[in-house]
């Protein structure tokens, strides 16, 4: 098992996104949850709970995170029941020395556009480390692109 998987083990809060599910103000306080799942005597796959409040009840998107082989730093999101034909792929770019902030980059699919999620383990960063992410992603040629669509999801 990778050193990436034991450290998004946890709940993640998005901060920052340019995701439009996220935009559309609908959904509110999105959270990811990482757990190891085994899966076919697989340890390099994660359970991933997708959670957000809409119309003041909670609601689960739940699926698999496949680590990529040859890139331990990239996944393959397969949905779990009704979701299983749905796939994507993400990659977690920036992640904080001391994990408490990353930054994932997730392809198109059908349905959405690729875009940026900066995910943290509070449910808001402050400015100053929100600055310091922005300037990392500014230098990298797969994030730079989507700074300035970027919004800040408030806190309710």
């Amino acid at each position: 098992m990778t050193h990436l998987l034991q450290a998004l083990v946890g709940t993640w809060f998005i901060c920052s996104t340019n995701f439009p599910m996220w935009l559309k103000g609908d959904k509110l306080n999105p959270t990811f949850t990482y757990s190891i799942a085994e899966k076919k005597g697989d340890t390099n796959v994660l359970l991933d709970e997708v959670k957000y409040v809409k119309k003041g009840g909670s609601k689960t998107l739940t699926g698999f995170d496949y680590q990529d082989p040859s890139d331990s730093s990239a996944f393959v999101w397969r949905g779990k029941g009704a979701l299983s034909v749905l796939r994507s792929k993400w990659k977690v770019v920036l992640q904080d020395p001391d994990g408490q902030w990353a930054v994932i980059w997730f392809s198109g699919t059908l349905f959405t556009p690729e875009g940026v999620d900066i995910i943290s383990r509070s449910q808001q960063l402050p400015d100053k480390t929100l600055y310091h992410i922005k300037s990392l992603m500014a230098d990298n040629p797969l994030l730079a692109k989507h700074i300035i669509n970027l919004k800040e999801l408030p806190v309710r």
